[in-house]
């Protein structure tokens, strides 16, 4: 008899409470985010070193990117950050709730947030 793989239990990400683990950030002119990440590590201080690789990457947000990233104080769930999108959006955000999860399992898999339960 085959045994059953064990499921993962289903995350709702709209109860989760995001909290930024990138705290070095600035925001353009024009409103948009750009986040710095810091290579670390031997191989990054050789590539800095022999190939001038740069200190840190940064990543330029989209426009609901750079809206949401502020927002990110470590007390809103990602279900009111989803309101206020939709507030500030509107029909451009729709698909907003699949969006929005698939945005932070994102920012989680690139270890740019810290998405924690609701307490």
């Amino acid at each position: 008899m085959k045994k059953k793989k064990e499921q993962k239990p289903q995350v709702n990400y709209l109860d989760m409470i995001p909290s930024p683990v990138i705290t070095k950030w600035q925001t353009s002119e024009d409103g948009i985010v750009t986040l710095f990440i810091e290579n670390k590590g031997a191989f990054h201080k050789v590539a800095q070193v022999v190939f001038r690789k740069p200190k840190y990457t940064q990543v330029h947000l989209d426009a609901m990117g750079s809206f949401i990233w502020p927002h990110l104080d470590g007390k809103k769930t990602v279900d009111d950050i989803a309101q206020l999108v939709k507030a500030k959006f509107g029909e451009e955000a729709e698909p907003l709730y699949p969006r929005i999860a698939k945005y932070f399992q994102i920012l989680e898999s690139y270890q740019f947030v810290q998405l924690s339960p609701k307490k």
